[in-house]
């Protein structure tokens, strides 16, 4: 899938060194599907897989030997955010800032659009 101004998904700088340290203790050739699901507490949430193949429809995004693929369904509700990895008093996570939710949850795994 072509990426273009209106769907740009972003890898942050940590996001993407963070991705490359799990995916290099995995499989040759593996990376990392975000997608968005129904369900969590407000609607849709993000879900996160370790894959070894892409699909026909995937946005693919490289950063720093991080591979990461989103789905051309999820990329209607990620479309503008930026993945990102945030390691604070309150743990790791990865949190995805995205322009188009409406509301979310505290744990920041689900949003509404």
């Amino acid at each position: 899938m072509t990426e273009t101004l209106e769907n740009r998904v972003t890898v942050s700088e940590r996001a993407a060194k963070r991705i490359a340290a799990i995916l290099s203790k995995e499989p040759a050739g593996s990376m990392l599907r975000v997608s968005v699901e129904g369900g969590g507490c407000s609607g849709l949430q993000y879900k996160y897989d370790v894959v070894d193949g892409r699909e026909e429809d995937d946005l693919v995004l490289e950063k720093q030997g991080a591979t990461v693929l989103i789905d051309s369904i999820s990329l209607q509700y990620m479309a503008g955010s930026e993945i990102d990895f945030v390691d604070d008093l309150i743990g790791q996570s990865f949190q995805i800032n995205n322009p188009n939710a409406t509301a979310g949850c505290g744990c920041g795994t689900s949003f509404t659009i």
